[in-house]
């Protein structure tokens, strides 16, 4: 029997298209793993599962008997907006490696707001040598918005540091030692609570615009926040009002409603905010072509489809 092909969609540059191709292919040495548009209209055919990363939603039309879609991203609302409502499975990567990642990401940027680096970095700027209290862990309360595997990991490494740790989701979920909220109240409640907010949400059509003017000004005069989840869950504008009024000190952005950010972006040049090119969690090659290739295999062996994303909520 000849190995069974495996479509891989993506729209990601040459170089990272061939990286991933060649970590796939170290995986599923039993499968071939081959660019869409290097496909025969029957490979296209027969094809029954497909790789994707950002993948062009046309190219979808040319595989009729596909059952399922492995995206290679954890964050999956513009695959899931662009693909048609179907029976088409769309199953997200969910990594530990990627949570532990995230974890990391989360406590060295919220332990450089803690030890307030940003008003260090302005002092060396202007030449200024003021040294300034340094408040315990303990009297700091992080915020987690978002308390799936990225955020529960997160909030494991910040209550290790010795800091609260509060978290919000949808809808109730416990963890030991965090405090929990949930629902709108609840949202509020945090809100105005945090010295340190962590936006770890899926983008969804409740997310979207969830932190606007209203609730970021509920915040803590002269607190901060971090958004390594998705650009367009805080409203740009009041972010930046909230900023220039000194409601909020800092912001950490790694995402944007528009990627790469655009030159004329105002958060470039802005003294209270730190801008990252989309690092925080990125995903691990390696780590996770070994995710896939374990969904693949079992697949083929007995048709176990891996859980998909609930296509209503959009994750």
């Amino acid at each position: 029997m000849m190995n069974p092909v495996i479509p891989f969609l993506a729209r990601t540059d040459e170089t990272d298209r061939q990286l991933w191709l060649a970590a796939l292919k170290h995986a599923l040495p039993d499968f071939r793993i081959e660019p869409f548009a290097q496909l025969t209209a029957q490979e296209r055919d027969a094809a029954t599962v497909a790789i994707a990363a950002d993948p062009d939603p046309d190219d979808f039309q040319s595989l009729p008997n596909l059952q399922w879609v492995q995206s290679l991203w954890a964050g999956v609302e513009q695959i899931a907006a662009e693909l048609p409502r179907n029976n088409l499975r769309i199953v997200r990567m969910e990594d530990p490696q990627m949570a532990e990642t995230m974890g990391e990401a989360v406590l060295a940027w919220t332990l450089y707001l803690h030890r307030d680096m940003p008003r260090y970095a302005r002092q060396q700027h202007a030449r200024q040598w003021i040294p300034h209290e340094l408040p315990l862990p303990k009297d700091r309360t992080i915020s987690i918005l978002g308390m799936g595997n990225l955020g529960g990991r997160a909030a494991e490494k910040l209550l290790q540091q010795g800091f609260k740790v509060c978290g919000w989701s949808r809808t109730e979920r416990a963890m030991d030692g965090v405090r929990g909220f949930s629902g709108a109240e609840g949202l509020n409640r945090i809100l105005a609570i945090s010295d340190i907010l962590v936006i770890l949400l899926p983008l969804t059509e409740e997310t979207s615009g969830l932190l606007e003017r209203s609730r970021l000004r509920l915040m803590p005069i002269g607190s901060s926040l971090i958004n390594f989840a998705r650009g367009p869950i805080v409203d740009d504008a009041a972010l930046l009002e909230c900023l220039d009024s000194g409601q909020i000190d800092h912001a950490v952005l790694d995402v944007f409603d528009e990627e790469p950010l655009p030159q004329s972006s105002p958060f470039w040049a802005h003294p209270g905010v730190t801008v990252l090119p989309h690092i925080s969690g990125p995903t691990n090659r390696d780590t996770a072509s070994a995710i896939v290739a374990a969904n693949i295999t079992a697949f083929f062996a007995d048709g176990q489809i891996p859980t998909g994303i609930d296509r209503a909520k959009g994750y």
